[in-house]
């Protein structure tokens, strides 16, 4: 293996390890500012410099470059797959920031819903329920003004807190 091909791969590999982090921990590990958006982020330069890396080197390999100006070829070829690489990362990285999700759900989206009494529920104290909130089976805690047995169904009449609920037999 060249020279230059080496030195191309290890600018791939590197660049790669800084993608993943700015992907995926770049928040976390605050590698850029947060405040700092534009057209070239960490995740565009990473890319870039990775595809002009493994570009490079499957291109030097290919012309045999052992001279400088075959291996300034190869570069330029490395660069000619970058270009394409960083506006994908680009665009990639922009939809995945803003992407649009549904909001929280809160306990008062626990009103109303339909759910089943998993453990029976005395007349003084608390059994619990399964309920879908946002889609999701939910198992709460629930209160009622007499016993219900266990494989009623139950509709919630009150949210308590973010665990319990009261209800009444649907």
């Amino acid at each position: 293996m060249a020279t230059g091909t080496l030195v191309f791969l290890i600018i791939g590999a590197v660049s790669v390890a800084v993608l993943a982090i700015a992907l995926l921990g770049g928040e976390l590990l605050h590698v850029v500012h947060p405040d700092v958006d534009g057209p070239v982020s960490l995740e565009v330069i990473a890319a870039f410099a990775g595809a002009l890396g493994f570009g490079g080197a499957i291109a030097n390999e290919l012309i045999g470059g052992g001279s400088p100006a075959m291996i300034a070829g190869a570069a330029g070829v490395g660069a000619l797959a970058a270009v394409p690489a960083a506006w994908f990362a680009g665009r990639l990285s922009r939809a995945a920031r803003t992407m649009r999700t549904d909001p929280t759900p809160t306990r008062d989206h626990m009103v109303g819903a339909l759910g089943l009494v998993v453990t029976p529920i005395p007349a003084t104290g608390y059994g619990e329920v399964r309920v879908r909130l946002a889609g999701q089976p939910v198992k709460l805690n629930a209160r009622a003004d007499r016993p219900i047995p266990a494989g009623t169904q139950v509709f919630v009449v009150e949210s308590l807190s973010e665990t319990s609920v009261h209800v009444e037999t649907y």
